[in-house]
């Protein structure tokens, strides 16, 4: 089924642009409100959302064994959780029937014009709200050559990688009360900072504030506390994808650094796309990571496919300035799958909870247009960034707005993950 929603031949009766995030291949989830309805569960299609709580109204899924006694109340949510809860068959019976009723030979929708005003909205005239409610997150650092440049700037550069970098997914906890929508502001964090020609730290707002290109993967189905998950299966427990950007502030960072992971040099605030683009919909776009040496130990072996080429780019705008884009990378080069992350995650007995967002850690490539954090860009700040105003940025400074977008392209289908975007509001005086 997934295969045959995924035909370039499928054409939908809403008028989409070539060039849009959201053709009928697509069928992104996520969670809108507005003054009127509340929050509610939708797909992306065009330039419009698509109501699943609407549709339910108009008998649209109660044919849907897979959904139970959950509808409609599982679309009138502030998160997808509790349909993630429902299970893959769920997922893919509501994305086949949104699918159908979007077909251009389909006259469910299309000829019922009550439908299509109440199911049917502008993107424009909603608000998105952060997609799932996350009780956990997880940070990984997975790209090679990112991993790379930092050791090179801060550790011995012939012996950049740390020792266990190639043996397993190095990751760490972070929080979750600080992941908020796109559009929403960062407020510069306060910290102690230290420079090298410093006698001792002081205390104040980060002097090198910096984005991280990222992408998320949500769990969808759970586990067990004390169960594992096989590296076959992986993939069965990951609902999506989405664009993240976890800000740091590098200076409270390197201060603070200690084993355990970063600590108030990240939590101040993460920011996360609006849309689940699902792994169904980005099947047709599966590439082979990067050979593995030395060859990882069996419970994270596995063949094939599964990284997927998502093309992302970076935009920096000043305040009251035209933006530029200063990185393109692929999340195709990434060293790490998250079917490895996931399994590595849970090979403790470390239970998965549906909604959990996995990060995958600054996403760079091997070129200088390709770096994904102002840290590699700039080169700790010895090499500014020149933007089109004429300005240059060796960190992020107050009113600067960074926006990243992701697409995968192939036999003329697009299938975008729209964009994460923020502010960057003055530290608060403490």
């Amino acid at each position: 089924m997934p295969n045959a929603l995924n035909s370039p031949a499928l054409r939908s009766w809403i008028d989409i642009r070539p060039e849009s995030d959201f053709p009928i291949q697509n069928l992104p989830f996520g969670v809108f409100e507005t003054d009127e309805r509340g929050p509610h569960l939708c797909v992306a299609i065009g330039g419009y959302i698509f109501d699943l709580y609407a549709a339910s109204q108009f008998g649209f899924f109660e044919d849907l064994d897979e959904l139970g006694d959950a509808q409609p109340k599982v679309f009138r949510r502030k998160s997808l959780n509790a349909f993630l809860r429902l299970g893959r068959p769920a997922w893919r019976a509501v994305r086949q029937r949104v699918s159908e009723l979007l077909r251009h030979d389909e006259p469910r929708l299309r000829d019922n014009e009550l439908a299509v005003r109440d199911c049917l909205l502008r993107q424009t005239e909603v608000r998105m709200l952060r997609p799932v409610k996350p009780a956990n997150y997880t940070d990984f650092y997975s790209s090679i050559e990112h991993a790379t440049n930092v050791g090179t700037m801060f550790r011995d550069p012939a012996n950049a990688l740390l020792p266990n970098w190639r043996h397993l997914p190095i990751g760490y906890h972070g929080r979750t009360s600080s992941i908020v929508a796109s559009g929403t502001p960062i407020r510069r964090p306060n910290g102690q900072r230290k420079a090298p020609t410093e006698d001792a730290p002081t205390f104040g707002p980060s002097r090198q504030l910096d984005f991280e290109l990222e992408m998320a993967f949500v769990v969808g189905t759970g586990t067990e506390l004390g169960t594992t998950v096989p590296i076959g299966e992986a993939e069965d427990h990951i609902f999506g994808l989405c664009l993240f950007n976890d800000w740091s502030a590098r200076d409270l960072q390197s201060w603070e650094y200690v084993p355990l992971g970063p600590f108030l040099g990240k939590n101040f605030g993460s920011s996360v796309a609006p849309w689940v683009v699902t792994l169904d919909a980005l099947e047709p776009f599966r590439v082979a990571g990067p050979v593995q040496e030395p060859a990882p130990l069996p419970y994270l072996s596995q063949s094939g496919a599964h990284n997927f080429d998502v093309h992302l780019e970076v935009a920096l705008a000043p305040a009251n300035g035209p933006e530029t884009t200063i990185s393109r990378a692929n999340f195709g080069l990434m060293y790490w799958s998250m079917a490895q992350q996931l399994t590595h995650h849970a090979s403790n007995g470390c239970n998965l909870e549906a909604g959990d967002l996995y990060a995958s850690g600054t996403i760079s490539g091997p070129t200088p247009d390709s770096l994904g954090s102002m840290l590699e860009l700039s080169w700790r700040g010895t090499r500014p960034v020149p933007l089109a105003d004429g300005s240059e940025r060796s960190f992020l400074l107050d009113g600067d707005t960074v926006t990243m977008r992701g697409y995968a392209e192939k036999d003329g289908i697009r299938i975008g993950f729209g964009e994460v975007r923020g502010t960057v509001l003055p530290a608060l005086s403490l």
